[in-house]
């Protein structure tokens, strides 16, 4: 089984806002990166993303080594997941998972490999960590430039209504 080592990360600018996620994966001599934006959503929906991204990129099944910044994502994958799923996709308080569109996809994906997921605080100079920072706030960037002010209001507004009518996710 192939060894695969992988870095992801997201953001926000503003939480809801323009988001950006990225991905590092190295095996071997190989090295890919991977990244893209959203103009109106959340970090944690960013952190999930990244992760998922990197896992598709993956066509046959994998030893990976899985680093994350995001105790929400790692805690998520490793612990939560199992009681979400037997529960129908409710929480112990019987409330309907935040994001569970992009938890059903992680999960999905996640089974395919063998994941070993890594916590590691961000922003303390870890590498392949600081690489992803820096790529997804490059997606954000791209965001600001690509859509006026008046755009990304109208997005978020859209977002913020979509959340509080329990019809986002």
């Amino acid at each position: 089984m192939q060894q695969v080592i992988i870095h992801s990360d997201g953001g926000c600018q503003g939480n809801p806002g323009p988001g950006g996620w990225a991905a590092t994966l190295s095996s071997g001599p190989h090295y890919l990166e991977i990244c893209g934006g959203v103009p109106a959503t959340t970090n944690n929906r960013m952190e999930l993303q990244g992760a998922i991204e990197a896992l598709k990129v993956l066509k046959e099944a994998c030893a990976v080594d899985f680093y994350t910044d995001s105790a929400y994502v790692k805690n998520g994958v490793t612990a939560w997941v199992k009681n979400w799923k037997r529960n129908g996709w409710k929480t112990k308080e019987k409330k309907p998972v935040k994001n569970a569109d992009l938890w059903r996809e992680l999960d999905a994906l996640a089974v395919k490999h063998e994941v070993k997921w890594h916590w590691l605080k961000g922003h303390a100079g870890h590498a392949g960590n600081e690489r992803c920072d820096e790529l997804a706030n490059l997606e954000m960037a791209k965001i600001k430039k690509n859509f006026s002010r008046e755009q990304l209001q109208v997005l978020l507004a859209e977002f913020s209504a979509k959340d509080e009518a329990g019809k986002l996710f």
